[in-house]
């Protein structure tokens, strides 16, 4: 598929009406607008955008009709620059035309190595998981041979998303300047001699809360924004071709709120995805409010789905992350709320992957999706939609020296049982 530019929607054209401010264009390439946003414009030109982009918590939004949600689906891949066609695809960045991927960063803060947690997990869920989530950090070397594995495994095809935080040691405005080059230029020798597959790679995810506002701190947005393009493009000079990069933010109202926000941002050219972390609180009822989480005390805040579709309209979004709390007092909320994620889903055509974090020890509560049986089934239910399972994992994802789209793998998926995974060295086991 061709090298595709995109240009932010102009919302007053969209919504007919003025934005309430819309601040200059940023200096760093690619980086687009920088702007603030008015509730009333952005809920309007997503709602032409979408035609159901859901709704803020204590509201209802009714089910938009299969032939309304087509429509939606459609305009959302043109803006994607995915064609209409009778086959569903993958495009160079990994995008599926049809429906979205299912990922998993299974059993988080274990002992359990990863290739026997994924095909734990792939046991509890019913289904191999399209995306499988990994943690590294500093030095570390990846794919490493057991994530490598799992990708190639041919019954069983994944592709990985790759969650790397360079350094702990170096502020982001030290990385922006080269102070873990060698480390960088390690890693791309690495990549280029043992991995050509593509797959996604997240740069020091959900920076907010590291953001430090003093000018000296090395840690400012603009800190963030710089280091993130010194990375990936330092990659690309050293003829790493096959990474998608994803911007993760962590999907919360309060960081997304602070003035600096926007600035995180490091250019159109270095991200090929968006993506949120967002975790069902106490705050959380349903998906839609998961994803569109609003609150009383951040009242121009229209919700991360709502801001992402304005701010990036020809990217698509991933749940990097979400999981949700288990509720001693309420033994059925992953259940109800499983099945709220799988009635609800369709209505966001822009969110091409989603990753469940499972995990009993999460920083905030456990978030295994099988802690009662009702939950299990929910969750069981809707990995196996038929909406994450319109575009499989084809037998090897095209890599740099392939054709730039291939189409899904036609027939039924492979089960989950079959050959066992090698026993490999470990790799990162959870956020860090």
């Amino acid at each position: 598929m061709p090298r595709l530019t995109y240009r932010a929607v102009d919302i007053r054209r969209i919504a007919g009406r003025r934005p309430v401010a819309v601040q200059d264009r940023g200096t760093r390439p690619g980086a687009g607008a920088v702007r603030r946003w008015s509730w009333p414009a952005v809920s309007a030109s997503v709602a032409l955008l979408t035609g159901a982009a859901g709704c803020g918590a204590g509201e209802v939004t009714p089910p938009a009709p299969p032939a309304q949600q087509q429509r939606s689906a459609d305009r959302v891949n043109g803006l994607l620059g995915l064609a209409p066609s009778r086959q569903c695809q993958v495009t160079a960045k990994l995008i599926p035309s049809c429906g979205a991927w299912w990922g998993i960063a299974p059993e988080v803060f274990t002992e359990t190595p990863p290739h026997l947690a994924l095909k734990s997990a792939e046991r509890r869920m019913d289904r191999r998981a399209d995306i499988m989530h990994v943690y590294h950090r500093g030095k570390e070397l990846f794919p490493t041979a057991a994530e490598r594995a799992l990708t190639r495994d041919m019954r069983r095809p994944r592709m990985l998303l790759v969650n790397w935080k360079p350094s702990f040691e170096h502020t982001w405005a030290q990385i922006a300047t080269g102070a873990v080059d060698r480390r960088i230029d390690r890693l791309a020798r690495h990549v280029k001699k043992t991995y050509p597959e593509r797959f996604f790679l997240t740069v020091h995810h959900e920076p907010e809360d590291d953001v430090r506002t003093g000018a000296d701190s090395g840690m400012t947005a603009e800190d963030y924004a710089a280091m993130y393009r010194h990375v990936v493009m330092r990659l690309r000079e050293k003829g790493v071709t096959n990474v998608v990069t994803v911007m993760t933010y962590m999907g919360a109202p309060n960081w997304a709120s602070k003035p600096w926000f926007e600035t995180l941002y490091p250019g159109d050219d270095v991200v090929d995805w968006v993506a949120l972390d967002p975790y069902a609180d106490r705050r959380v009822t349903d998906f839609d409010s998961l994803i569109n989480k609003t609150r009383p005390d951040f009242p121009n805040w229209p919700g991360f789905y709502r801001w992402m579709q304005w701010r990036f309209p020809g990217k698509p979004i991933m749940l990097a992350e979400w999981g949700v709390f288990e509720r001693p007092d309420d033994r059925g909320y992953k259940e109800r709320f499983y099945r709220s994620a799988r009635a609800r889903i369709p209505h966001y055509p822009q969110i091409k992957a989603v990753v469940y974090f499972d995990s009993p020890h999460a920083p905030r509560g456990d978030t295994r999706f099988d802690t009662t049986s009702g939950a299990g089934r929910a969750f069981t239910e809707l990995a196996g939609d038929r909406y994450f399972r319109s575009t499989p994992v084809g037998r090897r994802v095209a890599g740099p020296d392939e054709r730039q789209s291939e189409p899904g793998v036609a027939g039924t998926e492979p089960g989950v049982a079959g050959t066992g995974e090698p026993a490999a060295p470990r790799v990162g086991r959870g956020p860090r």
